[in-house]
């Protein structure tokens, strides 16, 4: 099968490796569609994110969707030829973090795309039966694959506690920030305000349902009074802003790569009992995103602005620098 390998930060190989075999309790998926991710952008320019370093080529890739070709030991085949969107992950179910529920949290975890685990841009993947979810006929092999920043999405929603009624402020009009907004709304909060220094961004994070948008730089957020606030952008100055603009015992959900150690403004927090906390990934959260693409309430299709085939991955990583563009995808078997 064809593979896209990062060889070395900055430089993308087509080359041929073997079509895995199903393990017991696997299946194999022939993949459709992959979501380019900004961890993957920051794998190929830079090597590594905080303690995940690339040390060997690796597959990137982890926003999947494909079919299943095979299935191992243990698995019905009747899944044979069933589509499905890839939750990329294989926890130990042994763990303490797994057996709690909390398996994102594994520290055992063998994630797609984070070093030295292979990614989804090949033409062939594996993974545990019970994480490949079967979508829909109506539901596109794309929306498939960005069912995964959709369900950091939702983690993101359950985190803040977004309910009916809801205020929420989200710093960051990227994708994970477009797709917070939707699922805010789509869990009942009546206010969406998304600021973004950018305004070709906050355009398009009204496009996507944002009741406000803002430029920060012109408004000031902390005066803000929201029920939650949702760092989408890994700012140290959207951060500040954005903690000040919490109500008391309100929340604070971190959720943006950016600085891997930043100041924060300890009296408010304490003096307003905020809850802060951050977001890992996501756990048992792949049937709310299948259910709210397929009702509409978020529309996954419309955030793909670039396609490339397989032989254009390179130029897919390099797509976030595109004026205009928030999620390209690679559609492998092009």
């Amino acid at each position: 099968m064809r593979a896209s390998v990062l060889v070395e930060p900055g430089r993308i190989e087509i080359r041929e490796r073997a079509v895995p075999t199903p393990a017991p309790g696997d299946v194999l998926v022939q993949v459709s569609s992959v979501g380019v991710c900004g961890s993957d952008a920051h794998y190929y320019r830079e090597g590594r994110i905080g303690e995940f370093v690339v040390e060997q080529p690796i597959v990137l890739g982890h926003e999947a969707s494909g079919t299943i070709v095979g299935v191992g030991e243990g698995v019905a085949t009747d899944r044979i030829g069933q589509r499905v969107s890839i939750e990329p992950q294989r926890p130990d179910p042994g763990s303490d973090e797994t057996r709690r529920g909390l398996y994102n949290l594994c520290p055992h975890m063998q994630f797609y795309a984070t070093p030295p685990i292979d990614g989804a841009l090949a033409e062939y993947v594996t993974i545990g039966a019970a994480f490949a979810h079967a979508v829909p006929d109506e539901m596109s092999d794309d929306a498939a694959a960005l069912c995964e920043p959709l369900s950091v999405a939702i983690a993101t929603a359950r985190k803040a506690g977004l309910t009916a009624g809801s205020r929420v402020l989200i710093a960051g009009a990227g994708p994970i920030g477009i797709a917070t907004a939707q699922t805010a709304l789509a869990f009942g909060a009546t206010e969406v305000i998304v600021s973004d220094l950018d305004a070709q961004r906050r355009a398009v994070a009204a496009k996507f349902g944002a009741t406000t948008v803002l430029d920060p730089r012109e408004q000031d957020v902390s005066a803000l009074r929201v029920d939650a606030f949702v760092d989408a952008s890994g700012a140290p100055s959207a951060v500040l802003a954005g903690i000040g603009a919490v109500r008391p015992a309100g929340t604070v959900v971190l959720v943006g790569m950016g600085s891997s150690e930043m100041t924060l403004p300890v009296q408010t927090i304490q003096n307003r009992e905020l809850i802060l906390t951050g977001v890992f990934r996501y756990a048992n959260t792949w049937p709310a995103a299948i259910a709210l693409a397929r009702s509409g309430r978020v529309d996954l299709d419309s955030m793909v602005t670039g396609k490339y085939p397989l032989a254009e991955a390179e130029q897919a990583l390099n797509a976030d620098r595109m004026p205009g563009s928030l999620k390209a995808v690679v559609r492998v078997q092009e």
